[in-house]
C-alpha cells in the first residue's frame, strides 16, 4: 500500500506544498473570529445586556418581539424568532416574537413596487406600542430597514439594531431610548458571526431573567 493511502486527509494537505494555504487561511479565519469577539467584549458587553433587559421588560409586560434583517440577515431574523417560540437552550413556554420573514408576504410587497416598504408594511399592521423591533444589518444602505426603523417609531415601538461599522445611516434613525449593538468591523463574514453569538447572548439572558438559574 503506497504512503498516499496511509496518510489521513489532514496529513494528505500537510504533505502537499501547494495545499499548505488552505491551512493557513482556515487558521487566519479563526484567528480574525476570535480576535473579533475579544475585542468586542468591553464595547458591546454594556449594550447586549441593556438590550436584554429592554426586551425582557417587554415580554413580561405582554409585548412581543418583531425582527427583520437584509440579506442573510433577515435568516438570522428568523433564527431569533425560533429561539424565541421554541426555546433556546431548556424548556421553557414559548415567547411572542414574529420575524418578518415569510416569502408570500414580502413577495406580494415587492411586486406593488413597494419593496422598499417589505417591512414596513408589516409593522404598520403587525406592530404595537411597546412592542419591539430587533433589526440585523451587516451593512450598507438599506431602505427597506430604514423604512422599518420609522415604522416602529410611529407604532411608539422601541428599536434595537445589531449593526456594523458601515450603518451610520440606521443608527442615525434611532431615538435616544433606542439600542445599537455596532459591530467593529467591516467584514461581513465575521460581523454575521457575531450577529448570531449576540442573538444567543440576548437568548440566555432573556431566559436567565425569566426563569433564573
Amino acid at each position: 500500500m503506497d504512503q498516499q493511502r496511509l496518510l489521513g486527509p489532514v496529513d494528505t494537505i500537510r504533505h502537499h506544498p501547494d495545499k499548505m494555504n488552505l491551512l493557513d487561511r482556515i487558521e487566519k479565519n479563526f484567528s480574525e473570529s476570535i480576535a473579533i469577539q475579544q475585542n468586542a467584549v468591553a464595547v458591546l458587553q454594556n449594550h447586549i445586556a441593556l438590550a436584554a433587559q429592554m426586551l425582557t421588560h417587554c415580554l413580561l409586560a405582554g409585548g412581543k418581539i418583531l425582527s427583520c434583517g437584509n440579506g442573510s440577515t433577515l435568516c438570522d431574523a428568523e433564527h431569533f424568532s425560533s429561539l424565541m417560540l421554541h426555546r433556546f437552550e431548556t424548556e421553557r413556554p414559548g415567547l411572542p416574537a414574529i420575524a418578518l420573514t415569510a416569502s408570500t408576504t414580502l413577495n406580494a410587497i415587492a411586486h406593488d413596487g413597494l419593496l422598499d416598504q417589505v417591512f414596513a408594511k408589516q409593522l404598520q399592521t403587525l406592530g404595537h406600542t411597546g412592542d419591539i423591533l430587533l433589526v440585523l444589518s451587516a451593512g450598507g444602505a438599506c431602505n427597506s430597514l430604514l423604512q422599518a426603523i420609522n415604522a416602529a417609531h410611529q407604532r411608539d415601538m422601541h428599536v434595537i439594531l445589531l449593526s456594523s461599522q458601515d450603518d451610520l445611516e440606521l443608527a442615525q434613525a434611532l431615538q435616544p431610548d433606542d439600542i445599537e449593538i455596532r459591530i467593529p468591523s467591516r467584514a461581513t463574514p465575521r460581523i454575521q458571526e457575531m450577529h448570531r453569538f449576540i442573538i444567543h447572548c440576548l437568548c440566555d439572558l432573556i431566559d436567565h431573567q425569566l426563569m433564573g438559574g
